[in-house]
């Protein structure tokens, strides 16, 4: 497994703390190594009285294309089962619930493509500034498995329809069909994506701290009151969908660069 890195970096500038997904080699793909630093970052910046807001970024040309296959390949050192495919959905669902706990904005700087888990991270974040290169899509059927957690939030912020048919058809669309659908809520040049991001990080602290605090618990505790439970559903889901031979053969079939052999 991954050991200690700096696959997580974080950032204070202004008014605003910035936590950078830094593995551009590999599309920024999330490991349970870099979920946890996450997790950590945000609580640390939380706490953190002069940041009023977070900024979620990618290095390099993606945001974050996913999870890091390799992880979700059982092997003769140490056989995955049942139990390490729950343990890792619940990870990424404690994850995804923090962001929406923390009652700082967190506003997404999606530099390229947000795929899978980069789509659950954007889709957990408060506010969506794209460079106009960037993507996003749930492919993970494509590869036999179940985007648990980031269809509950896709529902959320777009409606059951949409859901559906992102989804159900894996589609990755482009910066300016996201934008029509909601998705993303400014689209701006590539080298301009983080900048904005801090200028609305800027708007966001101009608000009294409490005010801005309370209405992120509004929209997450109220509006919002069942994602908790649909989440906790999706994790299941998602483990499960894992232990499948369908999995194992569409993971091994993306490494492979071959169509999978559906049975």
């Amino acid at each position: 497994m991954y050991m200690e890195n700096n696959w997580v970096e974080v950032k204070v500038t202004d008014c605003a703390g910035t936590i950078i997904l830094n593995r551009p080699d590999h599309s920024n793909r999330l490991t349970r190594s870099m979920m946890q630093q996450i997790y950590e970052a945000l609580d640390d910046l939380y706490l953190e009285k002069k940041v009023r807001a977070i900024i979620l970024t990618g290095a390099g040309d993606a945001f974050c294309e996913g999870f890091e296959w390799q992880e979700l390949q059982a092997d003769e050192d140490k056989p995955l089962d049942q139990q390490s495919w729950g343990d890792d959905a619940s990870s990424w669902r404690d994850l995804v619930l923090r962001m929406l706990e923390i009652t700082k904005p967190i506003i997404a700087s999606v530099n390229g493509a947000a795929l899978s888990a980069g789509a659950g991270l954007m889709l957990a974040s408060d506010i969506v500034v794209a460079a106009e290169d960037a993507s996003f899509g749930l492919p993970d059927p494509r590869l036999g498995l179940v985007s648990g957690v980031a269809v509950p939030l896709l529902s959320h912020r777009l409606g059951v329809g949409q859901a559906a048919r992102l989804s159900l058809t894996s589609a990755i669309i482009d910066a300016n069909n996201s934008f029509q659908l909601g998705l993303f809520h400014e689209v701006v040049a590539p080298e301009k994506v983080w900048a904005r991001a801090m200028e609305i990080a800027r708007q966001c602290a101009a608000g009294a701290p409490e005010a801005i605090q309370l209405t992120k618990r509004l929209l997450n505790e109220t509006v919002g009151e069942q994602l908790e439970t649909f989440l906790a559903a999706g994790a299941v889901m998602r483990a499960t969908s894992c232990s499948t031979e369908a999995a194992q053969e569409g993971i091994a079939a993306h490494n492979e660069q071959r169509p999978p052999q559906w049975l």
